[in-house]
């Protein structure tokens, strides 16, 4: 009776299509235009579809049952839609998703298809990340939450009017934030912290510092902060991530990462003696295994009497504010013994790979929209969330046929 599988695709799925029509009650003001066609691709092949149009004078665009009911996405079945925004997401150019789905799939679905496809679809999975979260159970002894910020390069529409890092004060980036999540139940033979095995989930925004410290919240109630035997926030000490700390982790313990300790304490020498000096690096160590036995508080003091009366008081001065602001948050020696992580190498890791791996490619320049979208679906992928979000976006639309909400 069929030629081929993808003639029986086509057949079953009209199929679908004459269903859902009928069963579709008109919704008050809508009226039925007859039947349009539609070339739909799916990964088997392409086929055409005949389905109900109707037209709401008050509303635009009109609206097609069967599509919602189907899950479509423009011309592509749910699944190769799924599979073109993994393969947008995952590759590093649209141009390298194309060619996979090619050599791998035997699929044909251009670059400009691909990019259209995931910006129709990333707009919902940003939404999705941001969603109020349900809380969770954790029955990790510790559960750590991290946030970080990283620049992506922006064409020059989204840079004007902001002020950056180049000589004449102008902007090349855009700083979007990466939040991460993950837990630890254990120590190795030598009490350093092991982070449990694929126990990292991830958010992202372009939002600023109080929007991006609500969501990372969310994200880590949902993980199940409520329930879990300590919360650990780890950031770099910067000011936009302290406030975003006391405001949303106001209970946890809150650590700032080592190397970034670090980083400023050699800032602060090089200000108080020169980086030339041939003790610098000597006093650097120093300063390292005095920040390990909790000595911050001793080394500001001692540096401050070095200090008192010299030239570069100043400079010194608003080098160590980091750690008079921190001093709470650089126990390292209470933080070790503890089992802490004191190192906030997981969101690191995260900037370079979630979005540097796909956003900062040379000659990359993106709009805020497409940058935010992308990366809305790698963190979600990265997750290991992708099927929880495409069934959500399937009831989504679905849910466009249901007479209640849509008469409102």
């Amino acid at each position: 009776m069929f030629k081929s599988a993808n003639a029986l695709v086509g057949w079953l799925l009209q199929q679908a299509v004459d269903r859902a029509d009928a069963a579709y009650p008109p919704k008050p003001g809508e009226v039925g235009k007859g039947r349009e066609s539609l070339e739909v691709q799916g990964i088997f092949g392409c086929f055409q579809l005949a389905r109900d149009y109707y037209y709401h004078a008050g509303k635009h665009p009109g609206h097609y049952p069967a599509d919602a009911a189907l899950g479509l996405e423009g011309g592509y079945t749910p699944a190769l839609a799924k599979l073109v925004c993994l393969e947008g997401a995952d590759e590093p150019t649209y141009l390298k998703a194309e060619r996979h789905l090619e050599q791998t799939g035997g699929i044909a679905v251009s670059a400009r298809q691909i990019e259209r496809v995931v910006q129709r679809v990333g707009g919902d999975a940003q939404a999705w990340q941001e969603r109020e979260a349900q809380p969770g159970a954790c029955d990790a002894p510790i559960l750590y939450a991290s946030g970080d910020g990283t620049g992506v390069p922006m064409v020059a529409e989204e840079l004007k009017g902001r002020r950056g890092k180049q000589a004449d004060g102008t902007a090349k980036t855009r700083q979007v934030y990466l939040g991460c999540v993950f837990t630890q139940h254990r120590t190795d033979e030598k009490g350093h912290p092991v982070r449990d095995h694929e126990s990292t989930t991830y958010v992202s925004s372009f939002k600023s510092i109080d929007d991006f410290g609500p969501l990372l919240r969310q994200e880590a109630i949902r993980r199940g902060m409520g329930s879990a035997g300590k919360v650990v926030l780890l950031i770099d000490g910067a000011v936009g991530l302290e406030n975003m700390g006391r405001l949303c982790f106001k209970n946890c313990v809150q650590i700032v990462d080592f190397f970034h300790a670090m980083e400023h304490a050699g800032q602060v020498l090089e200000a108080l003696i020169g980086k030339q000096h041939p003790d610098y690096k000597k006093r650097l160590r120093r300063w390292a295994k005095r920040l390990l036995k909790d000595k911050v508080q001793a080394l500001i003091k001692d540096t401050h009497q070095e200090c008192a009366g010299q030239p570069a008081a100043a400079a010194v001065e608003q080098a160590l504010g980091y750690f008079m602001r921190n001093v709470s948050r650089m126990q390292y020696g209470t933080f070790r013994a503890a089992g802490y992580f004191i190192g906030s190498g997981v969101v690191e890791a995260g900037c370079k790979t979630v979005i540097g791996g796909r956003c900062k490619q040379s000659g990359m320049f993106w709009s805020e929209f497409g940058a935010e979208n992308i990366l809305a679906l790698r963190c979600i992928h990265s997750s290991r969330r992708l099927e929880e979000f495409w069934k959500y976006r399937l009831n989504q639309q679905a849910a466009r046929n249901d007479a209640l909400p849509l008469a409102a």
